[in-house]
């Protein structure tokens, strides 16, 4: 294992458990050959759709939006 990787590691081990399960599934899917789709559901792909509306726009979040969700997760 790489230092980096093992760094990462280490990061994800202080994270809650909801998103290590994030990490090592990206991580799982990453290094898969299983070349899976993700499936959305119905209101995922709807929040996807607006999100990619909002970029269009120019519409971002301001710094302090990203401070305050940074702060939330402590990264």
């Amino acid at each position: 294992m790489t230092k980096l990787l093992e760094q990462a590691v280490a990061t994800a081990r202080n994270l809650p458990p909801e998103m290590q399960d994030d990490i090592a599934r990206m991580m799982l899917t990453y290094a898969s050959d299983d070349a899976r789709v993700i499936e959305l559901t119905p209101e995922e792909e709807s929040d996807l759709i607006e999100a990619q509306a909002e970029m269009a726009r120019g519409e971002f979040a301001t710094e302090a939006e990203v401070q305050a969700i940074l702060s939330k997760y402590r990264l």
